[in-house]
């Protein structure tokens, strides 16, 4: 018995003009506010890397901003020293490569959401669909 035959069994035809809407969705598609067209996906392999590089994206801005605080001061305590000219150096390189990586981040974000939004994460749903297809095992083709 097909998936489809199953499904017609266990429910019967669908009624004319039957469907099923969220309560916060209108009927009318971009129309008295029916909701933000910013669908998030769930559990899906592109929408987890969108978040995965969100995430990255605000730990590097969250490191280069304790990174700034923790060299604060350390000018004005360390004055005629050659080090405090190195130590600049550093801090600067690092806050670049920082930038750079939040920068990064936040255009894969959007990018790896953009896939997500057009792929309809159809390798989940796929996946999903075929857990109800019997497949047979190597005994049943013996038969």
């Amino acid at each position: 018995m097909s998936y489809s035959e199953r499904w017609q069994e266990l429910f019967g035809q669908a009624e004319d003009g039957a469907a099923m809407r969220l309560a916060s969705a209108s009927s009318n598609s971009g129309a008295d506010g029916g909701g933000t067209g910013n669908l998030k996906y769930s559990k899906g392999p592109w929408t987890s890397a969108s978040g995965t590089a969100g995430d990255l994206r605000t730990r590097a801005e969250t490191s280069r901003t304790v990174l700034g605080r923790g060299h604060e001061g350390v000018e004005a305590g360390a004055t005629g020293f050659s080090s405090v000219a190195a130590l600049k150096s550093v801090l600067k390189s690092w806050e670049e490569r920082l930038r750079a990586v939040r920068d990064e981040c936040e255009k894969l974000e959007g990018n790896l959401l953009t896939v997500a939004k057009e792929m309809r994460e159809s390798e989940t749903a796929v996946k999903a669909s075929l857990k109800g297809v019997d497949v047979p095992d190597k005994a049943d083709e013996k038969r």
